[in-house]
């Protein structure tokens, strides 16, 4: 009964609960606008609420860590920016949806689709934490280069045109990710020379070139074209709809709590992931996956929401960030002068059950907001295009440089706007760009620790996929990713389809 009252603490607290409640609108907002991450929110908001009560600063950051993972797809849906790396998967269909004057649908779809997926994670996070956490304990580092290889095999699969072209694509980004210091020689890697590229290339560049200078550039070819009325008159969408995509919803929710509950993961892999798997489990999708799936926005933005309850479960149980944001709480717990870990559970049990309690409060207000603001947010799309085009390019540069006040970022940014659209041009997938960049050090650091394990010995290296369960059900997915791609496959599966 203890634990209860300290959940609806933020509840019956007029301050908590006005805290909850702008810290989600704002990261709603914060995360709509390409540039301006969630990440980049929340350690803001360390440096001036340090001097605040513990609980004012945490039900501030849950709620902007809630709405932010949300508010990335209101840009992926209607310019075809992500406002943040776990929307990338959301833009694939929600985009198409905004061209056919979709817009209104797709938005209140994937609202009530986030927050069934929200309520999924933080139902697991109160209910399975310890177990949760155990079972991301038996990840040891080659079972993290596994889920990065699959994380980058898997983008094949999101390639409209070819396996070939998503996998180069993806190669070609994590090549990118790896830009910068070596994190264990302290040595420069494909910086030649350059001392401005020894911290790295920001993946946020990358995801506004990509994603923003190239879609501009790629649209200047359509210009004289009328934009596409919007169809905004309904934003809650028809309880039919809900009903039947709630098994999927549920299943890519338990995929995102399972994602998210790994260290160094997060909303990204967890939204690419259940992309995937409803594209290989949807029999009958309402349209083809990449030309306005409802499919394609339900299962990414069930399990990027359900990925926050997730990641709290190591953050809280065993000091152990899931992802970026959760890596800045902890800096804010520890700030506070709390040491989340193992012990924080038994020492300070309140501020468990009080976490889960602005987590819930937080989704309640994203459902609220999240259905609000949709009409004036859609006109940007109807405005014509020699309006708004320019205005994306200069969204794009404040947002780029605003991250790291660096204007080398912003030189990157339109590098990659160009490489971009030409990408785009010749058939390359740009979602596995940046992907990859994402995926890229998870890559690297996986492998070096899987081979000091493994004493620098390349045969026991190899051996050890096969010696752990665990380690072997990944490197059987593995082979079946890379063989279910093959034409003798698929060939085989829609004989047997045909026959079935």
């Amino acid at each position: 009964m203890e634990g209860l009252g300290y959940f609806f603490m933020a509840w019956l607290d007029p301050s908590l609960l006005a805290m909850t409640a702008i810290g989600t609108l704002a990261g709603i907002y914060i995360g709509a606008i390409p540039g301006l991450s969630v990440t980049m929110a929340a350690s803001i908001l360390i440096s001036f609420t340090f001097t605040w009560d513990v609980n004012d600063a945490l039900a501030l950051i849950a709620g902007v860590y809630l709405g932010g993972v949300y508010g990335g797809s209101r840009s992926a849906i209607l310019l075809n920016i992500p406002g943040a790396p776990s929307a990338v998967a959301t833009a694939l269909d929600g985009y198409p949806l905004a061209q056919r004057g979709e817009a209104g649908q797709a938005i209140g779809l994937t609202t009530v689709m986030s927050v069934i997926g929200g309520f999924v994670g933080i139902l697991a996070l109160a209910l399975a934490a310890p177990l949760i956490s155990q079972f991301a304990l038996l990840f040891a580092p080659r079972d993290y280069l596994l889920i990065a290889i699959i994380g980058i095999l898997l983008v094949g699969t999101l390639a409209s045109s070819s396996l070939a072209k998503g996998i180069f694509a993806a190669a070609f980004g994590v090549v990118i990710g790896l830009v910068g210091m070596d994190p264990m020689t302290a040595e420069g890697r494909f910086t030649f020379g350059q001392f401005q590229m020894m911290g790295g290339i920001s993946y946020v560049a990358a995801m506004i070139g990509f994603f923003g200078v190239a879609e501009v550039l790629f649209q200047m070819r359509t210009i004289h074209l009328p934009s596409v009325k919007q169809k905004v008159g309904r934003l809650i969408p028809e309880w039919r709809l809900v009903k039947k995509y709630i098994p999927l919803s549920l299943r890519s929710s338990t995929i995102g709590v399972v994602i998210g509950a790994l260290p160094g993961t997060g909303g990204d892999i967890a939204s690419l992931i259940a992309y995937d798997q409803a594209k290989r489990t949807v029999k009958n999708p309402s349209r083809p996956f990449g030309e306005g799936a409802y499919e394609g926005l339900v299962a990414p933005e069930s399990a990027n929401n359900a990925a926050v309850g997730g990641a709290y479960v190591p953050m809280l149980t065993l000091g152990i960030p899931g992802d970026a944001v959760t890596a800045i709480i902890i800096g804010a717990l520890y700030i506070h002068g709390l040491k989340p870990g193992p012990l924080l559970m038994v020492e300070t049990p309140h501020l468990f059950w009080f976490t889960v309690g602005c987590l819930f409060l937080a989704n309640i207000f994203l459902l609220i907001f999240g259905l609000t603001g949709v009409r004036i947010f859609s006109k940007l799309v109807e405005a014509p295009k020699g309006v708004i085009l320019p205005l994306i390019v200069v969204l794009s540069v404040v947002g780029t440089y605003a991250v790291q006040n660096s204007l080398t970022d912003v030189y990157w940014m339109l590098a990659f706007g160009i490489l971009g659209y030409f990408l785009k041009v010749y058939g390359f997938p740009v979602a596995p760009v940046i992907l990859g960049v994402i995926l890229g050090p998870l890559m690297d650091t996986s492998y070096r620790r899987a081979m000091i394990s493994a004493r620098d010995d390349l045969s026991r290296f190899f051996t050890e996929f096969f010696t752990s369960p665990l380690s072997l059900a990944l490197t059987l997915f593995l082979i079946f990713i890379i063989v279910s791609q093959t034409p003798l496959f698929k060939r085989r599966s829609k004989a047997a389809e045909a026959d079935g």
